[in-house]
């Protein structure tokens, strides 16, 4: 039964409304009340239906009502049904429960509901929208009565709805104020509900989205939002949907590319996947081995954020996606060259626009002609994109205080402004939503209404000389859509794929059909309805004196000429081969280990311990399994199906091994109580049915998988096999030797044997002497490692033991799986040598060592200065000091001069370590006891010892000179307390000024954006400066001594985008009156570049507010007449030449 929100409606007028919400309340929309109007009669449907049932704002396909009389009320059963009618081809009834179908008191409130009568007997996946009234009203008064409302998507799954406390019963025994009749009267009612099934145009409306699939019900998938990409989501959604560019991305050569370094690569991936993938694209795998990463998938758009150099932070930060836009296609644009796909974004997405001045009484006219890739237009006070693009080229008037300086001609009015010379096929408009606004201080998102139009005839904006000879009508191909406010909102794309699909909306990992007024009118802006729902009542006013914070932002419209090339059907040889057949390849390895996982529950995994894996492990027992301080031991794996025989689990491991079956038999290792884990007993053969699980089950309880010893029998020489292990069946136990090299510090397995039970443990010595190849009679002492008596990391004393050689190995209560450890004997003053260099002398001092081993990776600090990356051990005891000497002799550094610096959980590395000499490695590496891994430090190398470092600030400045250039880097090391002016002074006596010089410099840091000099004050202490980069320059003469009118401004390098910044800003007077023909002269002498070089080199005035567009300049501009705000800056655009260039916005590296 399905549940709802559940009013009581308001019988009478002074009743108050009860609000009862059910658990299934938020499965479907809202449901309201409304209180009936006096003169209003139920049998006068067609006005009661519009009085009680508010329009939705959707086409009606159907209307019908229908009344019923159930008799003898206070008789009827529990749960009854009406008859069925039929409205809008669906058949419906009306379930009662006279006495309420919740949790509630029987016999408190009515429940009635609208129910889909033969869900059953429906075409599979049927749906039918909605909007109904329930009604109980007198048997003879039909304007006695009370009403609920409601409407739902009626599906197989929720196939009845309505209202759980329709009404208490109580009051509709009773008359209201002794005015009306009872609803229920002489055990009587009328029952009548009103049914309207509304068009659902787009097969999604109030849908749950609960099993919906995308791929089936569009033909596209969605893309998975990384955390704030929603924003590049819609962007490559569009990109993806222009098919044109879609085959110029998969013309790129990419065959030996690797996909998390290459842009192209990787949107080449991302786009595969749009097309292949029945699910949302942006699941993310990875499938590891022995704890390493076998492989990755990566099916959405982490690896391209990966490729663009990104971290994870990245992608939670919302970028402009116009600037994001921009860089993508530079970035393509550049991969492009020299392939087939050259030209492709030329032809795609740029065209042409002149800017001029023109004189009004002189015959003068000053023009240039640039590229566009896209094209900002404003909104605020433009009633459409008309007014917007009629905005962009409207004319100025440059009067007054404002003439135009014409070159020889003096001061002129003038007409300024641009016109578009020639628009791209695909034409990209950025609608500006934010603005500055001035009266606030602070950037606003404007809501305003701006209309824009399915199509449009841009020829009117065209240049008199422009090519008119295609068509310059555009169809509109994409909206890219932003809801929400300045502070944070979502994005999402509307898009018309080609001529003959419908509009579909991409909202992340989801697709749905879409009308056309949800693309044009619902995206306009300003005031209006809210989209596809309805809202309560309460809210419905507030909705309306409000401006919708859901509007485009950016419109992709296609030339009417081009959309059959753009937006050509995409076929299978369109996608490169090489590429199909990679992702295919990682395709079927990812399911592979998909189903692995699935069916992981039918398998178990069994390490196999061997001779040789013996004898290379340095530690406790035979192997390292779970020792969170050192890493697992690297040993042979099975994954073998639990029911798999044991017989052929053998045959197995001994094919593995190329060892002969009948020369091997498998020991169960367990968890011993004294905390080792030692071979316990070897697997029976006597039965033919035995499988692994039942090995595992009675051999290994509570292990979730199989640890096992491989017991080889020894052959020898040009004897017969016989029957292997008959001899040491019985009276044998199996003893494994370890051997401690006092010189080498080493404790490593050698070999097992077979010892009598009743043998003497002193006759181990002759077997050791032949195995070692000692001396027979050399002095051997032997020590039974017995396991760790207390908990971690403490060792206590009993753990090894020196045994006594007379005794036996049964009194001795050596079993089979113990392991005795043994050494050539050692004098006392050896021993006290030993000690003395920090070094074990006897098994027991160095199994104390590792019990509280560590092993630390060390990486450097500054990777372009250290690149040696190294690991080392130590004693968990071990101080401060220890551990800078093992690192100073590793590097062949003084370990006085290194500094170390301890790992967040991303790996980066945290604030540099204090020197104490109190502190243990065990408190210094802070271990993380859920990670079987190195713990992580970095190193730095220093040139002053770390003691007088913490006195004083390390810090590096970069000098440009008179010329503003990277001279050079200079260090200093001074004492916290100097002022910045003690700074200077230093410079100074480093470097050489240039002649004529003022003899005074700026120290100042450059704001993350790049465009300003932060000058610091001459009396701060370095002591209270943050952590950033210093900067020193020479003042030159015109900035130190400006003339009283001088305007003194703030000039900064980029490429192409202003938030491309490179270089060092710096300051430059500007002149009144001074052409800037001249100004250009001064900038060229104060940057120090030749005539050659500043040819290439344009120059813009940088309005901030706003975010007006680069204001090119031309040689009769003046720059000193621009009224300066305090950000405004002077823009040098040229390529950076000296290095790779940083960007301070989007930086897309790969």
């Amino acid at each position: 039964m399905s549940n709802a929100i559940v009013f009581d409606s308001k019988h009478q007028q002074n009743d108050s409304m009860e609000d009862v919400v059910d658990e299934k309340a938020t499965a479907g929309p809202t449901m309201e009340v409304d209180e009936p109007a006096a003169p209003y009669s139920v049998l006068d449907y067609e006005s009661f239906a519009a009085k009680h049932m508010p329009d939705l704002g959707h086409e009606i396909a159907d209307f019908k009502h229908y009344s019923w009389r159930p008799a003898k009320w206070r008789t009827l059963d529990k749960k009854i049904t009406s008859s069925e009618f039929v409205c809008g081809g669906h058949k419906w009834r009306i379930l009662l429960f006279p006495t309420g179908n919740s949790n509630a008191p029987p016999n408190e409130a009515v429940s009635i509901y609208l129910d889909y009568a033969d869900p059953k007997g429906a075409p599979e996946g049927w749906h039918a929208c909605a909007q109904f009234a329930l009604v109980m009203h007198n048997p003879h008064d039909p304007t006695d009565y009370v009403v609920s409302h409601a409407h739902h998507r009626f599906t197989a799954e929720e196939c009845d709805w309505g209202f759980t406390r329709f009404h208490e019963l109580r009051k509709l025994y009773a008359s209201a104020d002794g005015v009306k009749r009872p609803i229920i009267e002489n055990d009587e009612t009328n029952i009548t509900v009103f049914v309207r099934v509304l068009v659902d145009p787009t097969g999604v409306l109030w849908h749950n989205f609960i099993h919906y699939d995308s791929k089936k019900e569009t033909g596209y998938v969605g893309l998975k939002n990384q955390g704030a990409t929603c924003y590049m989501n819609s962007l490559l959604q569009s990109l993806f949907c222009t098919s044109y560019f879609r085959k110029a991305v998969y013309q790129i050569p990419t065959q030996d590319d690797v996909p998390a370094e290459s842009v192209a690569l990787a949107l080449q991936r991302v786009f595969y996947n749009l097309q292949t993938s029945d699910q949302a694209v942006g699941t993310h795998d990875t499938y590891t081995l022995a704890g390493r990463p076998l492989i990755e998938t990566f099916l959405g758009t982490n690896e391209l954020t990966r490729s663009f150099g990104w971290k994870s932070l990245d992608s939670f930060m919302q970028h402009d996606v116009q600037e994001f836009n921009r860089v993508l296609q530079e970035k393509l644009e550049g991969k492009m060259k020299g392939t087939l796909a050259d030209g492709a974004i030329t032809k795609l997405f740029v065209g042409k626009m002149r800017s001029y001045v023109k004189c009004v009484n002189i015959d003068f006219v000053s023009t240039r002609s640039e590229d566009f890739y896209d094209i900002q237009l404003n909104v605020k006070g433009m009633r459409n994109l008309y007014d917007s693009f009629k905005d962009y080229i409207s004319v100025e008037t440059l009067d007054g205080d404002n003439k135009y300086f014409a070159e020889g001609l003096g001061l002129q009015d003038a007409k300024k402004g641009v016109i578009f010379q020639s628009f791209p096929d695909v034409l990209h408009l950025q609608l500006k939503r934010f603005e500055y606004d001035m009266q606030k201080d602070a950037m606003v998102k404007i809501n305003d209404r701006h209309e824009f139009p399915f199509e449009i005839n841009l020829e009117q904006f065209l240049d008199e000389s422009a090519d008119r000879s295609q068509t310059h009508i555009y169809h509109l191909h994409g909206v890219l859509v932003h809801s929400g406010d300045l502070h944070g909102g979502h994005y999402f794309a509307l898009i018309k794929p080609d001529k003959h699909t419908r509009w579909l909306k991409f909202d992340d990992d989801r697709v749905t059909a879409v009308t056309d007024k949800e693309v044009l009118e619902e995206n306009y802006g300003g005031e209006g309805n809210v989209p596809n729902g309805v809202l309560p009542v309460a809210q419905r006013n507030q909705v309306r004196a409000s401006k919708r914070m859901t509007n485009a932002y950016m419109l992709v419209y296609i030339r009417d000429s081009a959309v059959d090339s753009v937006l050509a059907p995409f076929t299978e040889k369109d996608t490169p081969p090489h590429l199909k057949q990679r992702l295919e390849d990682e395709r079927q390895q990812a399911e592979a280990k998909k189903r692995e996982r699935e069916e992981q529950h039918l398998y178990l995994t069994a390490k196999i311990i061997t001779d040789d894996s013996f004898s290379k492990h340095q530690g406790f027992d035979l192997a390292a399994f779970e020792d969170k301080t050192w890493p697992a031991s690297e040993l042979a794996t099975f994954r073998v199906l639990k029911q798999e025989l044991y017989s052929t689990f053998k045959g197995r491991v001994a094919n593995h091994f190329n060892v002969p079956e009948q020369q091997i038999r498998l020991w169960v290792l367990v968890n011993r109580q004294n905390k080792t884990v030692r071979p316990d007993i070897f697997v029976p053969e006597t039965e033919a049915t035995l499988n692994v699980e039942s090995v595992r089950n009675s051999m290994a309880a509570r292990q979730s998988d199989l640890r096992l010893y491989l017991d080889i029998w020894e052959i020898a020489p040009n004897k017969p096999i016989g029957q292997p292990f008959a001899d040491v069946a019985q009276n044998h136990i199996m003893i494994f030797l370890k051997y401690f090299d006092v010189q080498k510090q080493t404790l490593l397995g050698v070999c097992k044997v077979y010892m009598q039970r009743t043998a003497r443990v002193g006759d181990l010595s002759s077997v050791i002497c032949e195995k070692m190849r000692w001396a027979p009679q050399t002095p051997i002492k032997l020590y039974e490692a017995r396991g760790i008596l207390g908990n971690l990391p403490e060792i206590k004393p009993g753990m090894i033991e020196l045994m006594k050689a007379k005794t036996t190995f049964q009194q001795s209560e050596i079993q089979d799986g113990d392991i005795i450890c043994f050494q050539s004997d050692i004098t006392e003053k050896e021993a006290l040598d030993y000690e003395q260099q920090g070094l074990s002398p006897t098994p027991v001092q160095f199994y104390d060592f590792l019990m509280n081993r560590v092993l630390i990776n060390f990486k450097p600090r500054d990777e372009e200065k250290d690149k040696e990356e190294f690991d080392l051990t130590f004693h968990k005891k071990m101080n401060y000091e220890t551990l800078a000497q093992k690192v100073g002799e590793k590097l062949n550094h003084e370990p006085i001069k290194l500094r170390f610096f301890a790992s967040n959980a991303q790996g980066h590395p945290k604030g540099p370590l204090k020197r104490a000499l109190n502190q243990s490695v065990w408190d210094i590496i802070q271990p993380v006891y859920t990670m079987a891994q190195p713990s992580l430090l970095f190193y730095e190398r220093l040139d002053v010892s770390i003691i007088e470092l913490e006195t004083k600030r390390s810090l590096k400045v970069i000098w440009t000179g008179v010329h503003n250039k990277e001279e050079a880097t200079l260090p200093f090391l001074l004492p916290k307390t100097n002022m910045i002016h003690d700074l200077a002074d230093q410079i100074l006596k480093q470097v050489t000024l240039s002649a004529g010089s003022t003899n005074k410099i700026r120290v100042f840091e450059v704001t993350k954006d790049g465009k300003y000099q932060k000058e610091f004050n001459s009396s701060e202490m370095l002591g209270n400066l943050p952590e950033t980069e210093f900067y020193a320059e020479e003042i030159p003469r015109e900035e130190l001594e400006p003339a009283s009118e001088d305007k003194i401004i703030n000039v900064f390098h980029y490429t192409r985008e202003p938030a491309r910044s490179h270089g060092v800003p710096f300051k430059f007077a500007a002149k009144p009156g001074e052409k800037f023909t001249d100004t250009k002269k001064r900038i060229q002498e104060r940057i120090g570049v030749s005539d050659k070089d500043i040819t290439k080199y344009r120059f813009a005035l940088i309005q901030i507010v706003g975010f007006k567009q680069p204001t090119y300049l031309e040689d009769d501009d003046v720059v000193y007449e621009h009224k300066f705000a305090p950000e405004d800056v002077l823009g040098l655009d040229h390529v950076d030449k000296t290095r790779v260039p940083e960007s301070k916005g989007i930086n897309i590296k790969g």
